[in-house]
């Protein structure tokens, strides 16, 4: 400072001149710091669907506690949502039995309870992608990180006839052997009918989509980011998936079937659509079909069934997979990551 100047007022600018003003001397010195790691971490392009887990933060314990906290899930959604149908039903007034199956007095409520007991799980799965897997949580429905909405439309008619051709060869194994045909339909009117038509229509598709991500989703991904092949994952999800209804002697080969083939289209289709498509159809039919006669209890206590329904399973299962694949490479459909 020159010895004639008067000192500059506290908090205004010294004549330092422009070489001497502050610059950017942490960054010109250390450089811009490193941008924060994404915490969702894609698969590599190019990846198919059952191998989507296999990005590069995939280590074994990540499966290991997520499927732990899948289990979880299920289980503890199924107790609180048990737990608070309880209390709705006291408040109500309606019976609480919990005699099997048969939780509630109320055929129609006891199935809602059922449905939404699954239903409620079905965030929680995205979540597990998301916490433990650190993969774009879309990943779970498709290849493209999305469920492809258009896609599972389509795979929806092709259930839908698929469904009507299966039901025709049931009709004939029956009548070819004697079985009375009668018990494949009966009718108690539209009283006993819509109640629990509409319970199916607004919780079904949200069961059966669970199961779906559960057993075609989680669990395929689950053993592919260990296992090259997809088939350890598609037998031991389709056990898992037997195990969970209440089945027996032909009963469990059918539902054991049906998830070999819903987890083989869901790794040749690239995504949970098509197994998704197909169950919704397959279950909004079946407890229609028991809506519609008035025996919700029977649709819920599953048991034993006739082996002529394998019939009608090995057509609809084989409709579906031979025009789902055909689509699949009409309309080119990405089978792998991108």
């Amino acid at each position: 400072m020159h010895d004639n100047q008067p000192p500059a007022p506290y908090g205004a600018q010294p004549p330092y001149g422009p070489q001497y003003q502050p610059g950017p001397y942490p960054q010109a010195m250390y450089g811009t710091p490193p941008p924060k790691p994404a915490w969702f971490v894609p698969a590599p392009p190019g990846t198919r669907y059952d191998h989507l887990a296999r990005n590069p933060l995939n280590a074994w314990w990540r499966q290991v506690v997520g499927t732990l906290f899948v289990a979880a899930c299920f289980f503890g959604v199924a107790v609180l949502v048990v737990v608070a149908g309880t209390v709705v039903a006291v408040i109500a007034g309606i019976p609480v039995p919990m005699a099997g199956v048969q939780l509630f007095g109320d055929p129609v409520f006891t199935l809602a309870v059922t449905l939404l007991s699954i239903a409620g799980v079905l965030p929680l799965v995205y979540a597990a992608v998301a916490l433990f897997q650190r993969r774009p949580p879309g990943t779970l429905s498709s290849v493209v990180g999305r469920l492809r909405w258009g896609w599972l439309a389509r795979c929806t008619g092709v259930a839908v006839a698929a469904l009507v051709l299966g039901q025709g060869a049931l009709y004939v194994a029956y009548a070819v052997t004697g079985q009375n045909t009668s018990d494949l339909f009966g009718w108690k009117g539209w009283a006993a009918f819509v109640p629990g038509f509409v319970v199916i229509l607004l919780l079904v598709p949200f069961q059966a989509a669970a199961e779906e991500y559960i057993f075609r989703g989680w669990l395929l991904q689950a053993f592919g980011a260990y296992v090259t092949s997809p088939w350890p994952g598609i037998v031991l999800g389709s056990a898992g998936f037997t195990a969970l209804h209440a089945y027996t002697d032909w009963g469990i080969l059918d539902v054991f079937s049906f998830g070999v083939v819903m987890g083989w289209l869901a790794v040749k289709t690239g995504g949970i659509e098509a197994p998704v498509a197909m169950h919704v159809v397959n279950n909004v039919f079946a407890f229609s079909l028991s809506s519609a006669a008035g025996d919700l209890e029977d649709a819920m206590r599953q048991g034993s069934v006739p082996w002529q329904s394998l019939t009608g399973t090995v057509v609809q299962l084989s409709v579906f997979a031979l025009g789902v694949l055909w689509l699949t490479k009409k309309r080119a459909i990405a089978t792998v990551s991108s």
